[in-house]
């Protein structure tokens, strides 16, 4: 009697494909993830924007900070789109891979399935206890029988697992399937919610054609605006440049006394042990390790330190900025401006000490912090409730800020600076701030 080739078990097959299925969608699962929270992160910006714009609706008087908070808009909605490009396109490739997927499942159940039906032909001929002893006893030898034996429980445990396969595979496609109608219902959700923020651009537009055209219609007055703001902004660089370096010789003289104490105390301990004409050690005195904690753990948090206020929009960057509707008209910014509601509150972006509260005309007050080595800065403030010498943890309330006549914004403006010795270097706070 002949009977069929024994065909390998197909799990180890079926984990293979299982794997690499699994391989090929967890990187675009990853990538898919990112573009998610980079969605997210662009829709808050989104909304915080808007909803500053729309404080600055209500108001008569349009303002460069309000004109960059539609300049904002626009690009945050820009970059949105360039998100839902690449979401759509990601799930192109899904639905492709997974459609690629399902047809070499198809094809791996009919092999599956033709080798499942030898099984049970085979079976079917043998069938009955009968035709399975006849079966072993006419076999040429002992050896013979024991091998036929060995082979019908074989069949028969092959015949189960390739059922289970089968199954599993059939299982597979249908999760597929259902994979690929989901991720297509999600690209048609990312498209329609394109087609909305194309149409938001566009109003977007409008209303800053509208105020250019303003602004076109008052160049004099706005040029005028602009030298008063750029001395204001002039004074406050040197009252800031002014505090921070009255700071560094009051701690240079402080650590001068103490040098001349130290060498004080060593001298008169030196005349009681009769040891007058030995040379006197030089005293060096050091950053404090507390010092060089805060500076360190300062620098380690660039890039991650939270904004002044809970709630703004850059309108100003760090540098020289273009103005957006006057040719060759440039304003230097040692720090950023930030815009926000009126009269938010402005709060320590790492804890500190407060070395100066100044009050500067055109600029508010000022709250300088010490960092260690570093200084952050908080201008255009209406109240302050710190003082120096206080001591501030991160995130701590230290102000709210000032609102001009007839605005519905506030601005705070924010700096950070490194001291090195004398030497005060302004550091661009868009790097250090967390996005």
């Amino acid at each position: 009697m002949s009977y069929p080739k024994v065909m390998k078990p197909a799990n180890k097959q079926l984990i293979h494909l299982i794997l690499l299925m699994f391989v090929s969608t967890v990187g675009w699962t990853q990538s898919s993830d990112k573009l998610k929270k980079e969605q997210e992160r662009l829709e808050a910006r989104i909304a915080n924007t808007k909803t500053l714009l729309g404080k600055t609706q209500t108001n008569t008087e349009t303002s460069l900070h309000s004109l960059r908070l539609i300049e904002n808009q626009i690009h945050y909605r820009e970059q949105l789109l360039r998100n839902f490009d690449d979401q759509i396109r990601g799930a192109e490739l899904t639905v492709q891979r997974k459609e690629q997927q399902i047809v070499a499942l198809n094809e791996r159940v009919k092999r599956l399935k033709e080798q499942y039906k030898k099984l049970l032909l085979f079976s079917y001929k043998n069938r009955g206890k009968y035709n399975k002893i006849m079966f072993i006893f006419t076999a040429s030898s002992y050896f013979e029988a024991r091998k036929r034996n060995a082979y019908l429980r074989r069949i028969a445990d092959l015949q189960m697992k390739q059922f289970v396969v089968i199954q599993q595979n059939q299982k597979l496609i249908e999760e597929e399937i259902a994979a690929v109608k989901k991720e297509r219902e999600y690209k048609l959700s990312i498209v329609g919610e394109k087609r909305k923020e194309r149409a938001e651009i566009e109003k977007d537009r409008v209303r800053q054609k509208e105020v250019y055209q303003q602004f076109k219609a008052e160049e004099d007055v706005l040029l005028k605006q602009l030298r008063k703001e750029e001395s204001e902004r002039r004074n406050l660089q040197v009252k800031i440049q002014a505090a921070i370096q009255r700071e560094i010789a009051e701690a240079e003289e402080r650590r001068r006394k103490a040098e001349a104490e130290a060498k004080a105390r060593e001298s008169s301990t030196a005349t009681s042990n009769n040891s007058a004409n030995r040379p006197s050690a030089t005293v060096v005195l050091k950053e404090t390790k507390e010092s060089a904690a805060l500076s360190s753990s300062f620098a380690g948090n660039k890039g991650k330190l939270p904004w002044p206020v809970s709630k703004g929009t850059i309108t100003e960057h760090f540098g020289k900025n273009a103005h957006p509707t006057l040719k060759n008209v440039y304003t230097n910014n040692g720090g950023v401006d930030i815009s926000a509601a009126k009269n938010a509150q402005v709060r320590a972006v790492f804890e500190g000490e407060v070395t100066s509260v100044l009050n500067i005309p055109g600029a508010g007050k000022v709250v300088i912090i010490k960092h260690g080595n570093y200084r952050t800065v908080y201008s255009n403030l209406q109240d302050t409730y710190v003082t120096t010498g206080s001591k501030v943890s991160t995130q701590k309330i230290i102000g709210s800020l000032l609102a001009k006549d007839g605005q519905s914004l506030s601005v705070v403006h924010f700096e950070i600076h490194k001291v090195v010795g004398s030497t005060v270097t302004s550091l661009n706070p868009e790097l250090w701030i967390a996005h």
